[in-house]
């Protein structure tokens, strides 16, 4: 197999360059006050870990996190993940569901036999259950919707997707009443002033 020579540039080029900032930056440690390091400091806010860059503005950790309000869009399609998912997300509270009441197929498959003729037979083997209440809370029920909104053909083919407009709406809603809270970072540590 033949690697150009810009790919192994390219490698060598990332190879040094990482090998290089894990000299230069001392490692941080987290504790109670904010961590430091040459290139960044990284504290505590709101039981979430915070980074500033010493050149720039602030980013949370973790990364990709999506902090404010959160809404799922479920409909009578979703079943087994599509069921678990939702579940979930109600369970904890982490938001409200918009939507149609899932399907009820919350099941788990296990130990099926193969047949001669390269076929199997699967049949349900395991059930999920709530431990909160003792109940057998979605299969053959679905979770249903906090707010319930049909997925009309009619708008559908008029370009309007009823239900994403309505998570969308209830969504800005809880944005306007509760926005995301942005901590500000403490001043920058001064090492020269004794």
């Amino acid at each position: 197999m033949r690697i150009s020579i810009a790919c192994r540039l390219f490698f060598w080029l990332v190879l040094a360059g990482t090998s290089s900032l894990l000299l230069a930056a001392e490692t941080p440690l987290l504790l109670r006050e904010p961590t430091l390091s040459r290139t960044i400091i990284v504290f505590r806010y709101a039981d979430d870990l915070w980074s500033v860059p010493r050149d720039g503005a602030d980013f949370a950790q973790p990364q990709g996190a999506i902090f404010g309000p959160k809404v799922m869009i479920i409909n009578e399609f979703a079943g087994s993940g599509g069921d678990a998912m939702p579940w979930y997300f109600k369970r904890e509270g982490v938001g409200k569901l918009v939507g149609k009441r899932t399907w009820g197929g919350l099941v788990g498959l296990s130990g099926y036999p193969d047949l001669m003729d390269g076929g199997m037979v699967m049949a349900p083997s395991m059930a999920i259950w709530n431990p909160d209440n003792g109940q057998w809370d979605v299969e053959n029920r679905g979770v249903a919707p906090d707010i319930e909104v049909e997925l009309d053909p009619a708008q559908v083919r008029q370009g309007h997707d009823p239900q994403l407009e309505k998570a969308v709406q209830v969504i800005m809603e809880e944005l306007a009443k509760n926005p995301p809270k942005q901590p500000k970072h403490p001043p920058y540590p001064n090492y020269h002033a004794k």
